[in-house]
This record gives structure tokens, C-alpha cells and sequence, in this order.
């Protein structure tokens, strides 16, 4: 485990496929063709995570500070909503619908990378 206490990129990358995937079969309004088109929205995901939504924020600081930091959730649905036009066989029902996978995408890739986390603990303690 590195300095951060964080999964290698690998366990990340399969952790948020597969919240992905159980994102989109939840939502009604969102649709993921197949298995691999998930793994694809999650690199392009992790790509604009990285990239796009960093300047965005920084961008917007003045209207996030008066909105108390809701403003954070629309530019999660926008990045969302551009993931979907960059990623073939993804599709969201429009900003709402972004802004529900977003938030539930991210509970569950906490969930899942937090079940890793708990297990690599349980083995270090060698329970």
C-alpha cells in the first residue's frame, strides 16, 4: 500500500468498473451497452477526474464558495455528461439523470475500494 493509504490503479480501475456497471443497471435513465464499454467509462472517467474537472473547479471557486459547495455536483454531472458523449455505448438521460450516476457511482467505488482497503488491513493484522 502506498503513503496515501490508497489501492494500486488496478484495484481502483476494477472497483469502479464494476460501479459502473452497477450504477448503470440501477438507473433507469442511464445505459451502458456492455461489460467493456464499463471499463472504458471508467479510464475516461479517471482521465477527465484528472484533467478536466480539476480546472473546472478551480474556474468556478467564487460560485462554489456562495453555493457551499453544491456547485462541485453540477460540474460531477457536466464531466459525467462528457463522458458519455467520448464513450460509445454510454448513455445518460440528460443532467439530472448525470447527476444521479455521479453521486451514486462514487458511493459505490468508496464502498468497494473501502471493502480492499478493510481486507489488505485484516491481512497485514493476520486475521
Amino acid at each position: 500500500m502506498n503513503a496515501f493509504n490508497r489501492p494500486s490503479w488496478g484495484v481502483r480501475l476494477i472497483a469502479r468498473t464494476l460501479a459502473a456497471f452497477a450504477t448503470a443497471w440501477i438507473l433507469p435513465s442511464v445505459d451502458l451497452d456492455k461489460f467493456t464499454t464499463a471499463i472504458w467509462l471508467s479510464v475516461v472517467l479517471a482521465l477527465l477526474n484528472s484533467t478536466v474537472r480539476p480546472l473546472l473547479v478551480l474556474l468556478t471557486i467564487p460560485l462554489t464558495v456562495v453555493s457551499f459547495g453544491l456547485f462541485v455536483l453540477v460540474i460531477n454531472a457536466g464531466v459525467v455528461l462528457l463522458a458519455s458523449d467520448w464513450v460509445d455505448g454510454f448513455t445518460v438521460g440528460g443532467f439530472w439523470s448525470a447527476l444521479a450516476f455521479s453521486v451514486v457511482y462514487s458511493i459505490f467505488s468508496s464502498m468497494l475500494e473501502g471493502q480492499w482497503r478493510m481486507r489488505v488491513a485484516r491481512m497485514k493484522n493476520g486475521a
